[in-house]
């Protein structure tokens, strides 16, 4: 029986909503700077990430309320997650980089892979404007959340149906989405839009 309780599916909301303003501040700020391509896939991406979260939060809540086990609102998480990031990542690579184009999807056995390329590749992307903006806070915020993001990745292959796993992976995911979005807020601060 998993051990989910209702604080900790409330609490799972919140790196959901951290990483949702983060995309959609990054989707403002930029609209004026990158292609609408890449501003639409971004978007797409960032859709995908923010649903797959919210979904699986939503579950571990009806799950903690004994409302049903519904278990395909958590088995669809780490599909749509690690496509939604990689969409988000490669559209940010290639937007703010300008490149012309480098789309290519791995199979279904490759979602581990497609999480790092696409996390690695948002972070990237940020981490080059950051650096072009000259703000080290920011590349260090973006750094650290992507070392984060790794560790969570790595805790994915581990059995989350115990509540000490549940815990170290949402603290350890609300410390790298809002590392995420403390960057993004400086890199906005800083007049990212202009």
């Amino acid at each position: 029986m998993k051990q989910f309780t209702v604080p900790m599916a409330l609490i799972d909301y919140l790196p959901v909503i951290l990483f949702a303003l983060a995309a959609f501040m990054i989707a403002g700020d930029l609209k004026k700077r990158i292609n609408s391509v890449c501003l639409t896939v971004f978007a797409v991406g960032s859709a995908m990430v923010t649903a797959a979260g919210f979904l699986k939060a939503t579950y571990k809540l009806l799950y903690a309320l004994k409302a049903g086990d519904f278990i395909w609102m958590s088995n669809q998480f780490f599909t749509n997650q690690a496509i939604g990031f990689l969409l988000a990542g490669a559209a940010l690579v290639i937007g703010v980089v300008n490149m012309k184009r480098t789309f290519a999807f791995l199979p279904t056995m490759a979602l581990v892979g497609m999480m790092v390329v696409g996390v690695g590749a948002l972070d990237a992307g940020l981490c080059f404007l950051a650096n072009r903006m000259k703000k080290r806070n920011a590349l260090i915020c973006f750094i650290v959340s992507f070392f984060l993001s790794m560790t969570m990745g790595y805790l994915s292959s581990k059995d989350f149906d115990g509540a000490f796993m549940n815990w170290l992976a949402q603290g350890i995911n609300i410390l790298g989405e809002g590392l995420l979005y403390a960057g993004v807020r400086i890199l906005h601060k800083a007049g990212l839009e202009k």
